[in-house]
């Protein structure tokens, strides 16, 4: 039981996706102009991360090596395949707001990274937690970044308007916004650790 907690709370704290190993920049930069596009690519990521793990897990053993990437990628795209379908039907905004991004989560280097490094090696049940925390991470660390880029960027958060007493930088809710808070939230959180070592 130890063990499956860790292989959750590793993907939140010691090894997040965004914060620490630094990947999945791309969706992460591009669609965390607001809240609502980072719950949307949260929760898309998620289900894809923890789904394609178990199905790599499972299939640890019959892939043969010499193809197990495109084998990877094949489960990968199926269950992309799945959430653009569900988007597209029944939250059409949302999947407008993403666009090419979600479809883009296939060659995702959180996702081919675990599929690669964790679940071709595990069982299913430490694959799906090790899925499951690398997915919370990355929500969480998309969750933040867009929540300061909408409320500093445009005087929002979740689309609705809140009394602000500054003028928001629009700047922030642009490309090199997102790098800035992207940028101070990694040398903060280094900061932090660096002074409880």
């Amino acid at each position: 039981m130890k063990k499956l907690l860790r292989e959750f709370t590793k993907g939140i704290f010691k090894e997040n996706p965004i914060f620490f190993i630094v990947l999945g920049l791309c969706p992460t930069l591009a669609v965390s102009t607001s809240v609502n596009n980072a719950i949307g690519m949260s929760a898309a990521v998620i289900f894809v991360l923890v789904f394609s793990n178990v199905i790599i897990s499972m299939m640890r053993n019959i892939i043969p090596d010499k193809i197990r990437i495109p084998c990877y990628i094949v489960v990968i795209a199926s269950f992309v395949s799945i959430v653009e379908m569900v988007m597209k039907a029944y939250t059409p905004e949302l999947d407008k707001a993403l666009g090419v991004y979600v479809p883009l989560i296939v060659v995702n280097c959180i996702i081919l990274g675990r599929a690669e490094a964790f679940a071709s090696k595990n069982p299913v049940l430490p694959s799906f937690m090790d899925g499951l925390g690398m997915g919370v991470g990355f929500s969480l660390a998309l969750l933040i970044i867009s929540s300061i880029r909408e409320v500093l960027g445009s005087g929002k958060f979740a689309g609705y308007a809140i009394p602000v007493a500054f003028e928001p930088a629009s700047i922030l809710i642009l490309a090199p916004g997102a790098l800035l808070v992207l940028g101070l939230l990694m040398g903060g959180i280094k900061w932090i650790k660096s002074l409880r070592s």
